[in-house]
């Protein structure tokens, strides 16, 4: 068994083996405990290409890239030549002509990755930092690195995942990882938020009837600027009916945790003082991200 994944593009957690997934995640806890790392003699450029607003996986992709000893190109979408009508396909392929060796890119247009990966003229590794209400390669990665971290495996663990489904990459991400990895998924939230597609991987039941046997409340951002605007939304009411209330959380099992891929909207989805409490990885799930994405990294380039 090899030491480290490679892989050549970073883009659905379908693409992956159990094996390159165990082998990111034995990497991303070397990099926490302070593994040394040997950049290679080659100079690595890298970019990172967002489309759609990020703080956490920007941000924490740019810390993991120098952390490796990596070049970042500066890139910014609204003073690039795509407000000149240039393509993402042109604008990818571009860069890799600059000699760009990996690009990071978060497009709300789903599979946006296929025709990058598929071309013979672009050279770069193509890593997925979210695509619409596709994928979220990443963050299913340290959501990952959190799980085991605290559990040990992943086998039998009971984890809800809760809140706006339809349009969130984070869940089907992680709905899709962590079946193939054993755990009992539950899902909960708005009806109308819900699809048929989640019923292969586990069932869904009121919060009220699940906060109190899980290990793993996964409770997910509402994602305003993907809905049509047609429906009106009260924050007090969404938390009164679909968040992690107070009086909900001390209900949970004694040793369960609370996650949450951020931004949080705090007394919408969670109650503000459950954010930073003792059970809460949130936290938690931010220091991991730049250890998980320091794994992707290392193993596209070591392709």
């Amino acid at each position: 068994m090899a030491s480290i994944a490679q892989i050549e593009h970073f883009v659905s957690v379908e693409d992956l083996s159990n094996e390159q997934v165990l082998l990111l995640l034995k990497r991303a806890f070397a990099f926490k405990q302070g593994i040394k790392w040997q950049p290679p003699k080659k100079q690595i450029f890298t970019a990172n290409l967002f489309f759609e607003n990020s703080t956490r996986t920007h941000n924490s992709f740019y810390i993991a890239e120098r952390k490796l000893g990596m070049d970042v190109l500066e890139f910014d979408a609204q003073t690039s030549s795509l407000q000149k009508g240039e393509t993402l396909y042109d604008t990818a392929l571009t860069l890799s002509a600059l000699g760009v060796d990996i690009m990071v890119i978060r497009s709300g247009v789903e599979r946006y990755w296929k025709e990058l990966i598929q071309s013979s003229t672009i050279k770069c590794h193509v890593i997925n930092g979210g695509d619409g209400s596709g994928q979220h390669p990443s963050q299913c990665l340290l959501d990952l690195m959190t799980i085991q971290e605290e559990f040990g495996e992943f086998a039998g663990l009971k984890v809800a995942i809760v809140g706006d489904l339809v349009h969130s990459r984070v869940a089907r991400s992680n709905m899709q990882m962590l079946k193939r990895f054993g755990a009992k998924l539950f899902f909960s939230g708005p009806a109308e938020w819900y699809d048929q597609e989640f019923d292969a991987y586990g069932e869904y039941l009121p919060l009220d009837e699940l906060v109190g046997k899980i290990d793993i409340l996964i409770m997910l951002r509402v994602q305003h600027e993907r809905h049509d605007g047609s429906q009106s939304f009260s924050k007090a009411d969404y938390h009164r009916l679909y968040g992690l209330t107070k009086k909900r959380a001390e209900r949970l099992k004694k040793h369960a945790i609370i996650m949450h891929p951020a931004p949080v909207n705090r007394d919408v989805e969670i109650a503000d003082a459950l954010v930073e409490s003792a059970k809460s990885r949130i936290v938690e799930q931010m220091i991991n991200g730049v250890y998980a994405r320091m794994a992707i990294l290392e193993a596209v380039i070591s392709e």
